[in-house]
């Protein structure tokens, strides 16, 4: 099977958003609109069950979310300058990949871009 490739034109908001790329499943991979957004939303729900179970997420060429626990440490609050714990608490990084690092510090070099060419499937 070839790879699928589609262009995600420059975007009226400053986000993609999930919508967004719902309707990009429908109108550029014939996806019906319930299936393309039940998709979209079962990615982002197993992303997050993945990261709230303590298991790293690795998407290949894009890079890897995970948990990282952050020690208790001493805070002030700025209005009183009162001295208050602040708790150990989980907290969720992203660590681009060097191929994403790449394509955009490549976009920087070349004037900017206002499409992003991604492929889906195996190339």
């Amino acid at each position: 099977m070839n790879a699928a490739e589609f262009t995600l034109e420059a975007l009226e908001t400053p986000a993609l958003t999930k919508a967004h790329l719902a309707d990009l499943l429908f109108e550029q991979i014939g996806l019906n609109k319930r299936e393309s957004k039940d998709m979209v939303e079962a990615f982002f729900e197993l992303v997050a069950n993945s990261l709230i179970e303590g298991t790293d997420v690795k998407i290949s060429g894009f890079g890897n979310f995970q948990i990282r626990v952050k020690a208790p440490r001493p805070g002030r609050n700025p209005r009183t300058g009162e001295a208050i714990p602040i708790g150990e608490r989980r907290v969720a990084t992203f660590h681009a990949s060097a191929k994403l690092k790449e394509q955009i510090h490549g976009s920087i070099d070349q004037g900017g871009t206002s499409e992003v060419e991604w492929s889906l499937g195996s190339e």
